[in-house]
């Protein structure tokens, strides 16, 4: 389950790391992907809302969730790199304490609120039920969810992304066919939908501890390491607090566009929901990138090889833009028949196709500071993550999406192209900080 990412080539680590985790994305994208495709086969436009603005809040509680668990997985390689086995058991056992009081407490409050966050993000009014029954369930589920993605963070830490894809693959087989009971044969909507995931995630978790019990990891963890140690915990939150803010805010910057889009009828916020599944699938690759050169560079950067750390950093922006030119000019062709796959209304089809096109470059954009970040993290440096994150939504992606839904009411393709100049602003951040901390030595000799 171990392996050793300081040696050998470091393109190879890449491709080796970076593929069964792209592939563990693809199938937890897949998730809601499928809800939404499914849903719409038997359910209307409303149903159809309802999933994508409760999926939409759901994947942004996950991906904040696998922020905070970024410092596990830095801290795992890390001590994996130094040959510190003491030490990474000190980081699971903390880390396992930590994400349980976390998810507890988030379910129990998300829970109570989910009323609130309908109404505060404009939720049409032929889509809350489902929305509240949608989320109601999933928010029960939060321990499920947290429970995967912290065990998959340790994995990962290890030098293993492919156990993780392993796991989900069985939970993505599971939510389908669950789907097609719940939502299909049963008609339970957006609630089916909900029983779906909640159920497979469950499934999951179940798989990776029987796996996690037969296996032998190269780590022993004592009971000592489940006590909270100040320091442990410290680091971990130190580096995982920063980029869960970060991943939150960018969610949240795409809530308030949606927020944007519902003001505008229910046509543009299907369209907006369905679009934001499809650039969800698209983005699989900037996101593995992230988390292939943390999890890369942390072994590095503890073995002291910054060099190979830095060239991680190089192939993973290669491969980000490569995709990033491909997937562009191809969805100005493809884009309206790609969301009429998750619909049969024209108009929403029509309207989703503008927003792609403008939308998909920020694809191109995001997979330079995607790989920056997880750069920088790396390092424990993951305020920089935060720092061109929020700089980018506040200043360019939300005030952007707002003006251009004015001056541009008839179409969608304005507000998507505000989302890919937030990222620009961001990639000329990224670069501006590590030109200058790389002069000052933060990469090379010593460490944060």
């Amino acid at each position: 389950m171990q392996k050793d990412l300081t040696t050998g080539s470091v393109f190879k680590n890449v491709l080796y790391f970076s593929l069964p985790y792209l592939l563990s994305y693809f199938l937890q994208t897949l998730y809601g992907m499928a809800d939404l495709f499914i849903i719409g086969q038997f359910e209307g436009t409303a149903s159809i809302t309802a999933v994508s603005i409760g999926s939409q809040l759901m994947h942004m509680i996950t991906v904040m969730l696998v922020g905070l668990a970024m410092g596990v997985t830095v801290g795992i390689g890390r001590a994996v790199g130094a040959h510190d086995e003491r030490g990474a058991g000190a980081v699971i056992g903390n880390a396992v304490t930590l994400f349980l009081a976390v998810s507890v407490v988030l379910a129990a409050v998300l829970t109570a609120l989910v009323q609130p966050i309908l109404s505060i993000i404009s939720t049409p009014a032929e889509a809350v039920p489902g929305a509240a029954a949608y989320l109601t369930i999933c928010f029960i589920g939060i321990p499920c969810i947290t429970a995967y993605n912290i065990i998959a963070s340790i994995f990962r830490g290890l030098g293993d992304s492919r156990s993780p894809m392993y796991f989900i693959a069985v939970a993505c087989a599971a939510n389908i066919a669950l789907d097609y009971l719940f939502m299909g044969a049963l008609h339970l909507g957006p609630a089916g939908a909900a029983l779906g995931t909640t159920l497979a995630q469950g499934i999951s978790v179940a798989v990776s501890l029987v796996v996690i019990l037969r296996r032998k990891s190269g780590v022993r963890l004592r009971k000592s390491d489940l006590l909270p140690k100040k320091p442990v915990t410290g680091r971990i939150l130190r580096i995982g607090v920063p980029v869960a803010l970060q991943d939150g805010l960018i969610q949240i910057s795409f809530l308030l566009i949606t927020v944007i889009a519902n003001r505008r009828g229910l046509t543009d916020a299907a369209a907006v929901g369905i679009v934001e599944k499809i650039i969800s699938f698209i983005f699989l690759v900037p996101s593995s990138m992230l988390s292939t050169v943390s999890a890369l560079g942390a072994q590095n950067v503890g073995a002291g090889k910054h060099d190979r750390a830095a060239r991680t950093l190089y192939y993973a922006i290669g491969i980000s833009l490569t995709f990033g030119a491909i997937v562009g000019v191809l969805v100005q062709f493809i884009a309206p028949n790609a969301v009429a796959l998750f619909t049969t209304d024209a108009a929403v089809a029509a309207a989703g196709g503008w927003y792609l096109r403008g939308y998909i470059w920020d694809c191109f954009f995001a997979g330079i500071h995607f790989s920056f970040s997880g750069y920088f993290c790396a390092y424990g440096r993951s305020e920089l993550s935060f720092l061109h994150n929020i700089l980018a939504i506040v200043l360019v992606r939300v005030p952007g999406a707002y003006f251009m839904s004015k001056l541009f009411p008839h179409t969608l393709l304005p507000m998507g192209l505000a989302t890919a100049a937030g990222s620009l602003l961001s990639v000329l951040i990224c670069l501006i900080a590590y030109t200058l901390l790389k002069r000052k030595g933060t990469f090379g000799g010593r460490t944060a």
